[in-house]
């Protein structure tokens, strides 16, 4: 395995927990006795362009997920107004809204204020849970659709905020009381929603929203909010907070009940909490979407002026009490983050990473002024992480693919952010924008990789240091 390198210094060690390992009770020595298996590709799959795309391809997606129940794959596609969906690991095939509800948002630009790209776009979050899936989109809505017809059916939608142009992004889904936390990220106050499912029929109701600013939940998210995901061994909801109190070393991750009260914030430095993802034992794998260098300047962004060494990081807290249990270094940029039951690690999927080749050399200015061009962060190499959730380590970094965006303006930039995996293959799914770089990628793709860690035969408890 990848071991963390020791070139943190004091600075960053005041926030993150000793890299020397306390004792870890395992089960199964074959766990504890060789690595995992390595991760490897297995297959690309060509995403089809569809009738509402002006391009060549998709380039704009965002969040994907499997639904464990059926292993099959979502993944939210701005470029084609669509959700792609792949069954069998074979055959992909595209959702639209239907049944007189208004299309997806697409690749949208707010028009209504100064915003990312990606503010008033859609569709952005995906989470299925059979027969039903639920996705987000532009303007501040979240639809229901029937899996059991075909094509599947939009049954209900829901409005998270009457007259918010901005796009509702991530969700998790509280499939026992039937429960969706959506958020608005790109809101000029970040506001969370909670809505009621119809457990029989799909339909939505939205509910109380949470605003993250003091007045209102005692947190001030100065930027923005990421990824909720649902907890049922505490029963809560948990949200990653890029930035509180306007700090920019200091995020954290808060806990929030199924009423919307905000119970508890833990907070993490040097990361910018971006992916969450649920793993063993009420832990909490937290995508850092920034990289600090070794002295606690920032890096991302700043590589050309920076002449310090990068120090990308991955954190691991407790959900219960909020502690810090790891800090996986040489992990990260993170986006979305998986953990797959089937082979006790958890996935991380970058739109950036340290090992970019153009993050290095100076940006050159524009001819004719003094300007500094910024680095271009989405393009060249990203990685996609495999992290052993039981030893809490880096195990592998796999090569994925960002395409930077057209300056003629043909197409935004399409980067390698979203990972979800399949408990039942232990395969792991990663779309790429379209690019001539990976094979069956034209108009983009979604690859597949896989591993099979060893079966213990040992049940006997062990520990190891």
């Amino acid at each position: 395995m990848l071991q963390p390198h020791d070139g943190l210094s004091s600075k960053i060690r005041k926030y993150v927990v000793s890299f020397a390992w306390a004792p870890l009770l395992m089960v199964g020595s074959a766990w504890a006795a060789q690595p995992a298996p390595a991760l490897r590709l297995l297959n690309s799959l060509p995403i089809p362009v569809s009738a509402l795309n002006t391009g060549t391809g998709t380039f704009s997606y965002d969040i994907s997920f499997v639904d464990q129940s059926t292993g099959v794959y979502y993944l939210a596609d701005r470029n084609n107004f669509a959700v792609d969906v792949v069954s069998a690991e074979s055959i992909v095939t595209q959702i639209f809204p239907n049944n007189g509800h208004p299309g997806f948002a697409g690749f949208t630009p707010c028009a209504v204020q100064p915003a990312g790209a990606n503010d008033c776009a859609g569709p952005n979050g995906v989470v299925a849970v059979f027969p039903f899936l639920f996705v987000t989109d532009a303007p501040s809505r979240v639809l229901s659709f029937d899996l059991r017809f075909n094509p599947p059916k939009t049954v209900s939608e829901c409005t998270t905020l009457a007259g918010e142009p901005t796009r509702a992004d991530e969700l998790a889904y509280d499939p026992t009381d039937g429960i969706i936390l959506a958020i608005n990220n790109a809101a000029a106050i970040p506001f969370g929603t909670l809505i009621t499912v119809d457990k029989t029929t799909g339909a939505l109701t939205c509910g109380k929203n949470i605003f993250f600013d003091t007045a209102d939940s005692g947190v001030n998210a100065t930027g923005g909010a990421e990824q909720p995901v649902w907890d049922p061994g505490t029963k809560k909801f948990y949200l990653s907070i890029p930035q509180l109190d306007g700090n920019p070393i200091l995020g954290g991750v808060i806990r929030i009940s199924t009423t919307g009260t905000v119970e508890a914030t833990y907070q993490i430095f040097f990361c910018s909490p971006a992916g969450l993802a649920l793993g063993p034992n009420e832990n909490l794998l937290v995508g850092c979407n920034t990289i600090w260098a070794e002295n606690g300047s920032l890096w991302t962004n700043n590589a050309d002026r920076n002449t310090d060494t990068a120090a990308p990081q991955l954190v691991i807290i407790d959900a219960v009490m909020g502690k810090t249990l790891a800090n996986v270094a040489g992990a990260g940029v993170g986006d979305e983050v998986w953990f797959n039951a089937g082979d006790n690690h958890y996935y991380a999927a970058a739109s950036g990473s340290n090992l970019a080749p153009n993050a290095i050399f100076p940006a050159r200015p524009p001819v004719g002024t003094a300007m500094t061009a910024p680095v271009n962060v989405s393009q060249g190499a990203a990685t996609l992480d495999a992290i052993d959730a039981l030893s809490q380590t880096l195990e592998q970094r796999v090569p994925t693919f960002n395409v930077p965006a057209d300056p003629a303006g043909s197409h935004p930039a399409g980067t390698a952010h979203s990972v979800a995996a399949y408990s039942g293959t232990n395969h792991v799914f990663v779309p790429n924008a379209a690019n001539n770089a990976v094979f069956n990628c034209l108009t983009g793709c979604v690859t597949i990789y896989g591993r099979d860690d060893p079966v213990s035969t040992d049940q006997t408890t062990v520990s190891a240091n």
